[in-house]
């Protein structure tokens, strides 16, 4: 389908919704997303969760995994892009630091990691073995989706690829502390492409920062396109979006 072709099709308005600050809004994502798996799993055995491994995440997660009541041990948890060509002790590995943040915090079902010296479609067998109920992500500074840079292809047929990172999305790696130069930043990873991730039932969309105000507003306000994946948001008919007063669109 192409930009325009998916101007006149159907779209949604995300649900927005704007707090003072960051830890505000991680404190409200938190009891939404927990109310969503409780809600679930009064209907089904298990509950699928695809997460992001950023900074942005992290005031979330964190509430995400002091919320009471919440039963864990039906819940099994994805996440949604690893690097390539990381040693396996680095820090900066995404599934190390969900492990760090969340995942060794809650006592889950089952954990499914991206093995980045696996072939792609491995993980994407994981992934589909049955339907993803939550995803709960972020926006990168170029709009990006996961490791979706633009251009990116909002129809992928492939649920899951190896793709090289672009210099945006390479600096951003580096303002929010992760890695000291650009050039210590891999230039590829592995990532779940944007209709897997807008594949579950509900998405959770967490973006506090100034330096995503363009981006939110561009992905709220602007054509929905390959040029700006985070646009690919409104055609999921359930997203809400967090932002704080520093990201909230223009």
């Amino acid at each position: 389908m192409t930009d325009r072709e998916r101007s006149s099709a159907a779209t949604y308005e995300p649900v927005l919704r704007r707090f003072p600050d960051p830890e505000a809004l991680g404190r409200a994502a938190a009891r939404d997303i927990a109310a969503a798996i409780t809600r679930r799993l009064e209907t089904r055995p298990e509950v699928r969760m695809i997460f992001a491994a950023a900074p942005s995440q992290e005031a979330t997660l964190r509430a995400l995994a002091a919320r009471p009541g919440v039963d864990w041990t039906r819940v099994t948890a994805f996440h949604m892009d690893e690097y390539l060509g990381l040693d396996d002790a680095a820090p900066q590995r995404f599934g190390a630091w969900l492990r760090r943040t969340f995942f060794d915090r809650v006592p889950l079902r089952a954990v499914r990691l991206i093995d980045p010296d696996a072939p792609p479609e491995a993980y994407a067998r994981s992934l589909s073995a049955a339907p993803i109920d939550i995803t709960c992500l972020g926006i990168g500074v170029n709009g990006h989706l996961a490791f979706n840079d633009p251009p990116a292809d909002l129809d992928d047929p492939a649920s899951v690829k190896v793709v090289e990172l672009d210099e945006v999305c390479r600096l951003q790696q580096v303002d929010d502390g992760c890695f000291a130069a650009l050039a210590e930043v891999p230039r590829r990873a592995i990532t779940l492409t944007v209709p897997a991730l807008l594949s579950a039932e509900e998405v959770f969309c967490m973006v506090p920062g100034a330096r995503k105000r363009d981006a939110v507003t561009a992905a709220l306000r602007g054509p929905i396109g390959g040029h700006l994946p985070a646009s690919a948001l409104r055609t999921h008919p359930r997203c809400v979006v967090y932002v704080d007063e520093e990201s909230a669109p223009r």
